[in-house]
């Protein structure tokens, strides 16, 4: 189910995407010639922005498994969703609580194109679909389509899964977090990760640039400041961490974690 409707005209294929671009990344195959362009761009510079995202993907699922399986989340607001890609959000709650109930928002057309037939919700639970600005949170908070998915009254699992980087100090990223946690019920739960700055600041620099004739801003912020987003919120174990050091699976070898090399922080925190 989706919470809008769109022509096929408003799918801006002129420039690249950074949604489709992550797509590429990731080995999709919802994707332009543009944003394959771009991407490959990016990846020449950047060489490990392909382990980057996967490592992002990764953590977004175990945060959300143990969001679902010991913090006892059964609603969940994912903002950003980008390209399905399975699992998405919806199938590994779904897949502890079967009556999970998750909306998805994102302001690019092309990923409703592939809602319906890509994010299926299991009979018990519900998952739709918004098309909204993040940068506008009371257009997703005063939504219809929100307010009939989930109850506010009740904890709810905020995923803001590699998107706060694409807002420069400018647009206010720490205020849009922090409106979107005051209207959400104590209990609820902030699972956030955020890209850091390359240590090589020729890497830095050229993706930067490369983002910026694109059309988009992205700003690495430090530790303290990825922790920032968290302020007033009780941090879980093992608090702001890279993301493949975030609670890793038991059979992860601590060779591999220690050589392990990836500009992205993450964290899950509790609101009191």
């Amino acid at each position: 189910m989706t919470g809008y409707s769109f022509r096929a005209d408003e799918i801006d294929t002129s420039r690249p995407h950074s949604a489709r671009m992550y797509d590429y990344y990731l080995g999709g195959k919802t994707h332009y010639e543009i944003d394959a362009q771009a991407a490959e761009s990016v990846m020449a510079a950047w060489p490990g922005v392909q382990q980057w995202a996967r490592t992002n993907r990764a953590f977004m699922h175990r945060a959300t498994r143990w969001l679902a399986a010991e913090a006892g989340i059964r609603q969940f607001l994912d903002l950003g969703t980008g390209i399905p890609t399975e699992p998405n959000l919806h199938q590994i709650a779904q897949g502890v609580v079967p009556d999970a109930r998750i909306v998805y928002v994102d302001h690019d057309p092309i990923v409703l194109t592939y809602a319906d037939a890509l994010l299926n919700s299991t009979p018990e639970g519900r998952t739709v679909f918004l098309r909204a600005d993040v940068a506008q949170p009371e257009s997703i908070l005063d939504s219809a389509v929100l307010r009939d998915t989930l109850d506010l009254t009740e904890p709810v699992g905020l995923s803001l899964n590699a998107l706060m980087h694409f807002f420069p100090d400018e647009a206010n990223p720490y205020g849009i977090v922090q409106h979107l946690l005051d209207a959400l019920a104590p209990g609820s739960y902030l699972a956030l990760s955020h890209g850091v700055p390359d240590p090589d600041s020729q890497v830095r620099d050229t993706v930067t640039e490369l983002y910026r004739r694109s059309g988009m801003t992205v700003v690495g912020r430090t530790k303290n400041q990825v922790a920032r987003f968290f302020d007033g919120l009780e941090l879980i174990e093992p608090g702001v961490e890279m993301a493949h050091r975030w609670r890793p699976a038991p059979d992860t070898d601590p060779a591999e974690l220690a050589r392990t090399k990836v500009s992205l922080y993450v964290g899950v925190a509790r609101k009191p």
